[in-house]
């Protein structure tokens, strides 16, 4: 079983367990670090398919009502929604809903990696049933394709959907895995910086940030051009943000301990 910082349940994006739990500790305070995986499995299902669902219909009510959402309101909707998946399914399945994310934590031994296919897969599949559900209710001539495209050269967007991944998941690593940070604003700080992403990349490169987010679309519409941009770059991204975190975490201790003698207040003024 790979660690879990977690002991309090605030940090929320890289629980996982692999063994069974008594009755006993499913009745204690911390009995998500034994949710069965399958209904971790049927959580990033869920948690995706509204997070597409929610993401992509601004995009889609925004191009059919001329403009009505605006472009930051659909940027406040991602923000929004990916912080109350986090905080509603986030104790279950940890609220990946992005394969970046989740390759970047097994990558860093903080997820099993035979757990990362069947969470990959979920992922996916909640991506393609969103965009399918956008596809139903918006037909004919109010049809849009809401994956993600480079406005300028695929090289532009490569680069860019590296940083905003680099950065999403540089905040994740901090939030969701280091125990010092206040982990009941996880949600908050997620959510928040996709907002940013999504705010100043998003006329560039679309601010995907996940490939699940543009594969589902892509599947739905049979529009694969520049795929690819969507699915290498978030993964170098998420891997290479996860990793710069470990190189300045230098310590797992909680602050409550690091605070008795005051030599980390010291050295961190000195710094």
């Amino acid at each position: 079983m790979a660690e879990n910082l977690a002991t309090n349940g605030s940090h929320v994006l890289n629980v996982e367990n692999d063994k069974p739990c008594s009755n006993t500790n499913q009745e204690s305070s911390s009995s998500f670090f034994c949710v069965p995986f399958m209904q971790k499995v049927i959580a990033e299902v869920l948690g995706t398919y509204f997070m597409i669902l929610t993401g992509c219909g601004s995009v889609v009510v925004n191009l059919n009502t001329e403009n009505t959402v605006s472009f930051p309101g659909i940027a406040i909707v991602w923000g929004l929604v990916v912080m109350v998946l986090i905080y509603s399914v986030g104790h279950i399945s940890g609220a990946h809903f992005n394969p970046a994310v989740t390759i970047a934590f097994a990558t860093t031994k903080r997820f099993p990696w035979k757990q990362v296919p069947p969470y990959i897969a979920a992922q996916v599949l909640g991506s393609t049933f969103a965009s399918g559900t956008l596809r139903l209710l918006f037909n004919k001539h109010q049809d849009h394709f809401v994956g993600t495209s480079p406005s300028g050269t695929p090289l532009q967007s490569l680069v860019i959907e590296f940083i905003i991944t680099f950065y999403l998941m540089f905040v994740v690593s901090g939030v969701a895995t280091d125990n010092r940070a206040i982990g009941e604003l996880a949600g908050l700080a997620v959510g928040s910086t996709v907002l940013l992403n999504v705010l100043f990349a998003g006329p560039i490169s679309g601010a995907s940030m996940n490939p699940a987010r543009s594969l589902g679309p892509a599947i739905v519409s049979n529009h694969y051009k520049n795929l690819w941009i969507y699915i290498v770059s978030p993964i170098l991204g998420a891997v290479s943000g996860a990793l710069v975190y470990n190189l300045i975490r230098f310590t797992d201790k909680p602050l409550r301990e690091l605070t008795k003698s005051g030599s980390f207040l010291k050295g961190a003024c000195r710094t």
